[in-house]
């Protein structure tokens, strides 16, 4: 009885390359605070899914959306002052 293999390497086999570089690494970095920020939101919309939102509910979903709000100024703030510093 003969074996059937494939001639191809495996699809999950270790490349090199499949790995993030360490710029990649530091831009995950830089988008954390937004990301958490992000699931705090979602965790407190999810909360109010299968239920009317109480005022508890409401102000939680708020500060939630507001932490969104700050995380993604302030990576918005440093994307620009490390692209700005040319002659004006």
């Amino acid at each position: 009885m003969d074996n059937i293999v494939t001639v191809q390497d495996a699809v999950t086999a270790f490349e090199p390359w499949l790995e993030p570089t360490g710029a990649e690494l530091d831009a995950i970095d830089l988008e954390m605070p937004a990301i958490l920020a992000d699931i705090d939101l979602i965790d407190a919309q999810i909360t109010t899914l299968d239920r009317a939102p109480t005022e508890l509910d409401i102000r939680r979903i708020r500060r939630a959306y507001r932490r969104v709000l700050a995380a993604e100024r302030d990576q918005a703030n440093r994307a620009g002052a490390s692209t700005a510093g040319g002659a004006a």
